[in-house]
């Protein structure tokens, strides 16, 4: 569980309130932090931090590493070098399931931990009807799912999973299909909805011709999924990409007519309506940009492309350029619905709807899983959010959504020795969050050149392949 440990004159940071307590010593041992006392002499297994801050390890709040990549460990490592300690899987199969039931998910000692694992996401293969959504809530309750996903279900599908979650105490997260009344997915206790939508679900929520935009909605169809279960693996692998491939005129339109009528007066509604429900939302704000803009040239020209696998590449670069011949319009569409997704998350934050720092990584389009995560955490900033909040979204609110504020969310005595140590001051300036010099994970303690080789290995192996 890793070694003792004394990080030494560390500034540690208060999560709840962005609070600063300089000059400590804070003793990791076993997995835990077993205590913080004012700093004291030097002395054996001490690592000297001096002028660090302390914050607990950064949590990805919606990751796919373990959905079948290219590279697994890579993905793991790179999480683990930009101080991602612990992700939520939001993508599941019940072998997944099985292995953690028996203490064997086969990940890497290099990794950050698996916090939360659903089922397979919901789709017409195991959930065409709101009689087979359910049965298949059912069965992934008794798996031992920690959530259900929702992915591209039709709204009377979504309605029967939100009551039978409901009934077997199953929280529901995921993606509003298109046409539901995102007011009824909230107060049948949808427990988060996933990149604020996606498509016009929260957008047609926040216009005053809302009902007219969900029946035109309502009334296309779903995407065409292959019959054949095996194949809708890889069909869902095409998708996550750039899901905007996927949206036909009638989306194109729904979301252009979304963004022409938006309302702020409607949307500040709909956020208390978020707030009052517990409603969470995780924008995955990197997510909507790298798709919706997926043309951007600084996405082919990212100097961190070395960090994945060429396979992966070649589809990312032909994604891309699917989603440049698109017709300008629904491109143009997309831009606007990326910018109001900004004035959105900053409105949200504003009126207390409780939200979580994701990436959308691994297999997102131009996403490097771990740098994906600390783009989210810029693009926040964008959006209006002051440092703290940033920092809360990845750490403490992290906890508080997974029920785990005992064992995580702050630095505090007895909770997991899961840490990061930072260069700079995260509460005065979000890009402090980026200045990693040290990561403690289950205990065990990596300096910057420790994070640094991680990476560097990962490289060797795309360049060598």
């Amino acid at each position: 569980m890793g070694e003792s440990i004394v990080l030494r004159a560390v500034t540690v940071v208060d999560t709840r309130d962005g609070s600063l307590a300089p000059g400590r010593d804070v003793t990791v041992s076993g997995g835990r932090i077993t205590a913080i006392a004012p700093t004291g002499p030097a002395g054996a297994g001490t690592a000297e931090a001096g002028g660090r801050y302390l914050i607990p390890g950064l949590c990805d709040m919606h990751a796919h590493p373990l959905n079948g990549g290219d590279d697994l460990a890579g993905s793991l490592a790179l999480m683990l070098a930009n101080g991602v300690t612990g992700f939520r899987q939001m993508a599941g199969t019940t072998d997944l399931l099985r292995r953690r039931r028996a203490g064997d998910m086969g990940l890497p000692a290099d990794a950050p931990a698996p916090l939360a694992l659903p089922g397979e996401i919901l789709t017409p293969a195991n959930a065409a009807t709101p009689e087979a959504a359910v049965a298949t809530v059912r069965a992934q309750q008794a798996e031992g799912a920690d959530f259900v996903k929702v992915g591209f279900v039709t709204p009377d599908v979504l309605y029967a999973v939100l009551a039978e979650g409901r009934r077997l105490g199953v929280p529901i997260a995921g993606h509003l299909p298109s046409g539901v009344d995102v007011r009824a997915a909230s107060r049948g206790g949808m427990r988060a909805i996933e990149h604020l939508g996606p498509g016009s679900g929260i957008l047609a929520g926040c216009s005053p011709e809302e009902a007219d935009i969900i029946a035109s909605l309502a009334s296309g169809p779903l995407p065409a999924f292959p019959a054949d279960p095996a194949q809708m693996a890889g069909f869902l692998k095409a998708l996550v990409v750039n899901p905007c491939l996927a949206s036909g005129p009638a989306a194109a339109a729904g979301l252009r007519r979304s963004i022409d009528t938006f309302s702020e007066e409607r949307a500040t509604e709909l956020a208390e309506r978020f707030a009052a429900d517990g409603t969470w939302q995780v924008p995955t704000l990197i997510r909507s940009r790298t798709s919706k803009l997926a043309d951007a040239p600084e996405y082919a020209a990212d100097p961190n492309l070395r960090y994945i696998p060429g396979p992966t590449l070649a589809d990312w670069r032909a994604a891309t350029a699917r989603f440049a011949a698109l017709p300008a319009g629904t491109r143009a569409a997309e831009r606007d619905a990326f910018a109001l997704m900004l004035r959105l998350t900053r409105l949200f934050d504003d009126a207390g709807v409780r939200m979580l720092a994701g990436s959308d990584a691994s297999g997102a389009g131009w996403e490097v899983p771990g740098f994906a995560l600390h783009q989210e955490f810029d693009l926040l900033t964008e959006a209006g959010l002051p440092p703290l909040r940033v920092l809360q979204m990845a750490t403490l609110d992290a906890a508080e959504f997974l029920g785990t504020t005992a064992t995580m969310g702050t630095v505090e005595e007895g909770k997991d020795a899961d840490l990061v140590l930072l260069g700079a001051n995260p509460v005065e300036n979000t890009e402090a969050l980026h200045d990693v010099r040290a990561v403690v994970r289950a205990g065990r303690y990596y300096d910057r050149g420790d994070l640094d080789a991680l990476t560097e290995r990962v490289a060797a192996r795309n360049s060598a392949g």
